[in-house]
């Protein structure tokens, strides 16, 4: 039996990978065609789960193989580029201290501000993510995906920020985010210009969509 009788017909996976690069939040393309450029995304194998498709495409272009990966939406309408492909997309979040230093060709990635032209209705499926990703933020840790194990106060804000695109009030947030007791200190602290900063890490045992809800605006 060929590849080509394992594959489902018309059923392929797209994922949205966000990761915060250079003081951004980019998101993971590949390079199609003349059209230009489109979410990664793999055929559905008979052998294999929707998500287990997401999760090893997302491995082979950014050598993570375990991560945040959430079912976005299927989009299969008749306006499609391709009316009669049905895709699967899912979002994924990635911390940027544990990616491959260069994704393998034909990946790249852009910052959500400043795409190139997308093929079809992948622009959509972006804009829908990014809207999904800002809506978690408010009730939810989801944030802590994208950061190193440990962090600063500072970074976290600015993770925040990052996503959200807009300034968060220091004191504020400072307030909300320990008041909430999703995270705890540790021992450790970064040194650099300035004083020293304290390391935070987030607790595994936090019932974050409870105690996290509504944290922000």
């Amino acid at each position: 039996m060929s590849l080509m009788d394992e594959v489902l017909p018309h059923v392929d996976v797209r994922v949205v990978a966000f990761c915060l690069l250079k003081e951004r939040l980019h998101v993971l393309v590949c390079s199609a065609s003349a059209n230009g450029y489109e979410l990664p995304g793999a055929p559905v194998l008979l052998n294999c789960s929707l998500e287990e498709t997401a999760a090893r495409r997302l491995g082979e272009l950014t050598g993570i193989r375990e991560t945040y990966l959430e079912q976005l939406y299927t989009y299969g309408e008749p306006q499609r580029a391709n009316p009669r492909l049905i895709s699967v997309a899912y979002f994924a979040l990635l911390p940027a201290n544990r990616l491959s230093k260069t994704p393998p060709h034909p990946a790249c990635w852009f910052a959500v501000d400043a795409l190139p032209a997308l093929t079809g209705d992948h622009a959509e499926i972006i804009a829908y993510a990014l809207r999904r990703l800002r809506y978690k933020l408010e009730y939810s840790a989801v944030g802590f995906q994208l950061l190193p194990e440990r962090f600063t106060l500072s970074e976290l804000q600015r993770t925040y920020e990052m996503i959200l695109g807009e300034k968060l009030d220091k004191r504020n947030f400072r307030r909300r985010i320990l008041r909430a007791g999703i995270i705890e200190p540790t021992t450790e602290c970064r040194t650099g210009e300035g004083r020293p900063a304290r390391l935070y890490r987030y607790r595994p045992d936090a019932v974050a969509e409870v105690k996290a809800r509504r944290l922000f605006p």
